[in-house]
């Protein structure tokens, strides 16, 4: 799609621009059933343009936007406010109140107003439809090999240390702490990664994300303990890549008990992590 969307911005010499929805339109109507999010606004952002997109426009989903039909929606967003003059959308692309637009009913508006529409097959890999609900399946199955194919990357997640109770550091882990700025991640437990952000190559690293219930935690926080590092990140953007799952979350009776178990995910996670790294 944004090859696409490139390729007619160039010939009608205008700018490639995505418009994305924040929230999500299902995160907006279902905040607890919504599925997880793969990627926060400024994950797409930083995504979008090193593919070269020229412009992201973001639209706040409310009530207004959720009650807009499918002219409404051509009319204001499309044509005034855009100023579309060739759109791009997947095979699956439905708009307007209760997703009452159509591919049908957009290419009829887009001949009244102007505008070309273009719609792209589904792209299919390894025998697999290539769709976000694909790649949450697979991460929710801790298959990041996997996800990483119809990604056609490693999957990661990007985000701001902040401080955090100090626990770890006590413990004998220090640990950075991310929030993750999304209400669902699609991933969990500990696990071992890679951070990027900190020095020239990665660094490896075991990780936590989850609310951390042997110290009665409540809120999502993922916890990275980075491998022969001692220097202050606090305030630093990394950002973490998955590689592989050694265990669940799990509450333990004693703080003495977690600091053993975490001895063990540590050197888990430094021999795979070694052995993935030679292959």
């Amino acid at each position: 799609m944004i090859g696409a969307l490139k390729a007619r911005a160039a010939e009608l010499r205008s700018a490639a621009t995505v418009l994305v929805f924040e929230p999500s339109s299902k995160e907006f109507i279902d905040p607890e059933g919504a599925p997880p999010r793969l990627t926060r606004w400024r994950e797409k952002f930083l995504a979008l343009a090193a593919q070269g997109v020229d412009r992201l426009v973001t639209l706040r989903f409310d009530d207004d936007v959720r009650e807009m039909t499918p002219e409404r929606f051509v009319d204001d967003l499309i044509v005034d406010a855009l100023g579309t003059r060739h759109i791009v959308v997947g095979n699956d692309f439905r708009y307007g109140c209760n997703a009452g637009g159509t591919i049908d009913s957009l290419r009829a508006a887009g001949g009244a107003h102007g505008f070309g529409v273009e719609q792209i097959a589904p792209f299919v890999f390894d025998g697999v439809r290539v769709s976000s609900t694909a790649i949450r399946e697979r991460l929710g199955e801790s298959d990041f090999v996997g996800a990483g194919r119809l990604l056609g990357r490693p999957y990661r997640m990007l985000g701001r240390v902040i401080h955090g109770r100090q626990l770890g550091r006590k413990l004998g882990f220090p640990t950075a702490n991310l929030r993750l700025m999304r209400r669902k991640p699609p991933v969990q437990g500990v696990m071992a990664v890679r951070v990027f952000g900190i020095e020239r190559n990665a660094m490896a690293a075991v990780a936590s994300l989850g609310t951390r219930p042997t110290v009665d935690g409540t809120d999502v926080l993922l916890e990275v303990h980075v491998f022969d590092f001692a220097g202050e990140l606090y305030g630093r953007e990394i950002e973490v890549e998955f590689v592989a799952k050694l265990r669940d979350e799990v509450k333990f009776d004693s703080l003495d008990a977690l600091t053993e178990q975490m001895k063990i995910d540590a050197a888990q996670a430094r021999d795979l992590l070694s052995k993935v790294k030679s292959d």
